[in-house]
């Protein structure tokens, strides 16, 4: 059991840490919006890993033929999704700098957005189909039930972690010319982010 938590708690944290562009997006998201929109947006992130630590628990070693092919179709996928994003909010920063925040953005649509995402990202899916032909998850049910409880409470406390992060840039650049710079700094981050992703 405590092998399970530990194993859960580590495999949440192993994916959930490293930024990228999903992190880079969740921060900004939540800095021109608001902490409510924040949080929504960081529980759709843990709970598309939390999806894939329990696919990841009950499917075995089948997992790998299964994603293999799709792999680079999510790649291109959650990097076109990306820099969408990315442009439309540049795009809306140029256009009315002064009314960023004013865009309506409701915790469900932040949750379901981020949920698609992370879904889409192709690391989550190496990520946990390396975890699970590495041998690091259990059998047991009780064990498998630990391990993704494990996994998706890690992960949220980090993406929650970074909301708040992004609540705070919000409140210290709540200015016309903050804004404008924030939005436009993580427009051109997501981006390149997106870019690696399909290039590495």
């Amino acid at each position: 059991m405590i092998a399970a938590l530990v194993a859960g708690l580590l495999a949440g944290y192993g994916i959930a840490m490293p930024v990228g562009a999903v992190a880079t997006y969740l921060v900004a998201l939540t800095a021109r919006t608001t902490l409510k929109v924040g949080v929504f947006a960081a529980l759709g992130v843990a709970t598309a890993d939390g999806l894939y630590a329990l696919i990841a628990a009950v499917s075995g070693s089948a997992l790998l033929p299964v994603l293999q092919p799709i792999t680079q179709p999510l790649r291109w996928c959650s990097a076109l999704v990306l820099i969408a994003l990315a442009v439309r909010g540049a795009a809306k920063a140029l256009k009315k700098p002064a009314d960023i925040e004013e865009t309506p953005v409701s915790p469900s649509r932040a949750y379901l957005t981020l949920l698609g995402i992370t879904m889409m990202n192709p690391t989550t899916v190496i990520y946990f189909a390396a975890l699970v032909l590495g041998g690091g998850t259990t059998t047991g049910y009780l064990e498998q039930t630990v391990f993704v409880t494990a996994a998706f409470a890690a992960s949220a406390s980090w993406q929650l972690i970074l909301a708040a992060g992004g609540a705070l840039l919000g409140r210290a650049l709540t200015g016309r010319r903050g804004q404008l710079i924030t939005t436009l700094t993580s427009s051109a981050l997501i981006s390149a982010l997106a870019l690696h992703l399909v290039l590495a």
